[in-house]
């Protein structure tokens, strides 16, 4: 199946958005934090049946993984362990994990109260103690300000969670 350009690509912060927000932060002084979301990708619900073939050595350690699980599923091609499983979450590499990723992100910003910049899909704002609070993101990175330091740390420790 088909799939277009809008159904698969993720929105990213502009080069431009990423230097004023610096400016920004510089000029009132905030404390700043960039984060990397691990595993961001699997977070994410896949939206179709995708299915992934593991060959050799990682179909091997899949069925000692969960022999009872893997195993019968074993088959060899060209004298090659290889083992097809279906996708439940977003996997690195699909063409719309990171579509996927953007949309669950920005759903809970969203939730946090965090309103996104008409001109950048991957900018969010939100008051937080008066002063304002900005997320920046491409695909899996995140920049975080604000003046208080405590915010930035309770956001990141939200993040984690």
């Amino acid at each position: 199946m088909y799939k277009g350009k809008s159904e698969t690509s993720s929105p990213t912060a502009t080069t431009k958005s990423l230097f004023l927000s610096c400016v920004i932060d510089a000029m009132e002084g905030r404390d700043v934090a960039t984060v990397d979301i691990p595993g961001a990708f699997m977070q994410a619900d896949i939206d179709e049946i995708i299915h992934v073939r593991l060959r050799g050595p990682l179909a091997m350690l899949m069925a000692r993984l969960d022999p009872t699980k893997y195993e019968r599923y074993i088959q060899y091609e060209k004298g090659k362990p290889v083992l097809y499983v279906k996708l439940n979450k977003a996997l690195y590499g699909t063409l719309q994990a990171a579509l996927l990723f953007w949309q669950d992100l920005t759903s809970a910003l969203s939730k946090w109260g965090f309103k996104l910049n008409p001109y950048d899909q991957c900018v969010a704002n939100k008051t937080i103690n008066g002063k304002q609070c900005t997320i920046l993101w491409h695909v899996d990175d995140l920049k975080i300000s604000h003046v208080d330091p405590q915010v930035v740390t309770d956001l990141i420790d939200k993040l984690e969670d």
